[in-house]
């Protein structure tokens, strides 16, 4: 991976993702109302919302398991519509339900999703060793994935998905069902990849704990943006002392998200 983009090399390079007026209809139902945001190049954005708010809507659009009904989606400049190839190539999946295959050995999930973007013999290895160190786990490289934990799964899925070296990472909810433990280790080990690496980050969740005054956020509430800013802008613009208030200002969701 590279080193950390600069500020000023990262103001003449794309947005990381730029969804722009982006809807989508179930039948006659809105899941999502012009939506419209960028994420930064190496920057940890969170997608916050409560559940039903359209945020995996959202997600599914932007990895391209659907197509917009309107407006459209970028990735380092590349439309991921008319130039698929090139914007899923830059991106890297977390999905919210499990995708791992318990069967294989965590070594041979790696090595399976590197094949899948044409990387393989010793360069596939290096890297998942590589990365498996990164993320802690070096040592269960030949467990079979059903002997780990729910955050040594996630961690896993982190290192799979790294494993094409894309500069955008997708995570949608990848805390659920975590203890607090296990959650905090997945944050930190997000949040370092941005501050090491360079790698950009949309975090999608419905935690407000979870979000931190200097990330990105954008608040989606029924399919729509309420607000999209550095989270600190946000407070101050909802006249809260907490995100978490904020939220609850914006949404009038109080005592229903993680605070």
């Amino acid at each position: 991976m590279n080193a950390r983009t600069t500020p000023s090399k990262a103001a003449t390079l794309p947005a990381a993702l730029a969804v722009e007026h982006v809807s989508h209809t179930y039948g006659a139902r809105k899941a999502l109302d012009d939506v419209s945001f960028e994420v930064a190049p190496a920057t940890f954005a969170v997608l916050i919302g409560l559940n039903g708010a359209g945020k995996s809507t959202l997600f599914s659009i932007i990895t391209h398991l659907y197509a917009a009904r309107g407006g459209s989606v970028s990735v380092f400049g590349f439309d991921v519509g008319r130039q698929s190839g090139a914007a899923l190539a830059r991106i890297g999946v977390v999905f919210q339900s499990r995708t791992l295959d318990l069967d294989l050995t965590v070594d041979q999930n790696l090595r399976y999703q590197a094949a899948l973007h044409g990387v393989a013999g010793a360069d596939a290895r290096a890297r998942g060793s590589a990365l498996l160190q990164r993320v802690g786990l070096a040592d269960r490289a030949q467990d079979r994935v059903r002997e780990l934990s729910g955050g040594q799964m996630r961690r896993v899925e982190i290192a799979r998905a790294l494993v094409h070296r894309p500069r955008l990472l997708l995570l949608d909810e990848p805390t659920a069902g975590l203890d607090v433990r296990a959650r905090a280790d997945i944050l930190a080990l997000t949040r370092g990849l941005v501050a090491t690496d360079g790698v950009s980050v949309l975090w999608t969740t419905h935690l407000v704990d979870e979000v931190k005054p200097d990330d990105s956020v954008i608040v989606l509430h029924e399919g729509r943006v309420l607000a999209a800013d550095r989270a600190q802008a946000v407070m101050a613009a909802a006249g809260a002392q907490t995100v978490g208030d904020a939220f609850a200002r914006l949404t009038g969701a109080a005592g229903e998200a993680a605070s």
